[in-house]
């Protein structure tokens, strides 16, 4: 899918080529008419081009250079920093995304025909910088610790409606391919209808789920569930947590208490991808109980491609999956350099 951002960024670029290539056109126009270079008489007293000279201006056109200075780029990346807004990339990654490309780009001297193309590689490799960081491999974490003889527990945040529990489903499916087993943890003891959801992903995956009444401590259901996969031999347990507080309890304090007690070997926030600038919100409203991952769902109808930039820049986790169906297959590991070509192009 190509992504708006990406059409849009493609739009800026190409209309400051063409204003650059025309600004020179008529400096150099200017300049030949003044020394009488671009005009000679013929026998008959007619004025005409001298065409060989307007083809060697045309030939050195292309060689013509300029020097990236303030007053080049402050207008170009402004309206850069604009799509980016219009496209979801929220205001504080937009701004610091332009800045650093302007660190880069200040005092270059380029080709005036390269000046989008290489400011385009600028904001790409800034891009990139903010989605690189130290890779989470779910599969051997849960392989390391079946390794040890233990399971390894996997908690999920994220606020109701973002396909949290499905998403957790989909893990599960991609953990049972690679030969692992797993045990589903009820823990959102909140929401009406969750533990009846996460038992028909149970029943169509063949995974038991250990629940409690809802009311009930979730941290207590992760704490039996984790009993159960040790006693049973169990690799992984996937622990579903509420997406919103209860009416007296803060949803932050208890999900803190939930890692307190059982200690996870991975904490992944599921986002959704169509959320606009709401994810950073959303992102900073779980950073403090811990995130170690993130999986964005919704992939599939994101025309904008910001959220991916959002996420990376606020909370400095790796996107470690994009969810593109509501199938248990789909779900795709984050690929960086596709993810680029997609919303600003390679």
């Amino acid at each position: 899918m190509l992504k708006r951002l990406k059409k849009r960024l493609e739009s800026i670029f190409k209309d400051v080529e063409e204003e650059l290539e025309e600004k020179e056109v008529e400096g150099l126009e200017g300049k030949e008419s003044k020394d009488g270079m671009a005009k000679e008489v013929n026998g008959s007293g007619e004025v005409r081009k001298d065409e060989g000279r307007a083809a060697e201006k045309s030939k050195a056109l292309p060689l013509l250079t300029v020097k990236l200075d303030e007053s080049k780029l402050d207008d170009l990346l402004w309206q850069v920093e604009l799509a980016m807004l219009e496209n979801n990339v929220a205001e504080e990654a937009s701004s610091f995304i332009c800045q650093k490309a302007k660190e880069k780009l200040m005092g270059k001297v380029v080709s005036r025909k390269d000046v989008g193309k290489v400011v385009k590689q600028a904001i790409r490799d800034v891009m990139e910088e903010l989605l690189t960081w130290d890779d989470v491999d779910v599969v051997k974490i849960v392989e390391g610790r079946a390794k040890e003889g233990k399971p390894a527990l996997i908690l999920f945040f994220g606020f109701n409606g973002t396909g949290k529990t499905t998403t957790m489903a989909k893990v599960a499916k991609m953990l049972k391919d690679h030969g692992f087993s797993v045990v589903f943890a009820a823990a959102d003891t909140f929401r009406a209808a969750s533990i009846e959801q996460l038992e028909e992903h149970g029943s169509k995956l063949g995974i038991r789920v250990i629940k409690h009444k809802y009311g009930s401590d979730p941290a207590a259901v992760i704490f039996d569930a984790m009993r159960y996969a040790e006693s049973k031999g169990i690799n992984a347990v996937l622990a579903d947590t509420a997406g919103r507080s209860h009416a007296d309890r803060n949803l932050l304090e208890e999900l803190k208490k939930i890692v307190r007690v059982n200690k996870p070997d991975l904490r992944i926030l599921v986002l959704e991808a169509i959320a606009g600038n709401d994810i950073v919100e959303q992102a900073r409203r779980f950073e403090e109980a811990g995130v170690d991952g993130i999986i964005l769902t919704k992939w599939d109808v994101d025309e904008r491609g910001g959220a991916a930039v959002s996420v990376s820049y606020v909370l400095k986790k790796p996107i470690l999956f994009i969810g593109t169906g509501q199938n248990y297959e789909d779900l795709e590991k984050f690929d960086k350099k596709r993810v680029l070509d997609e919303i600003i192009g390679n």
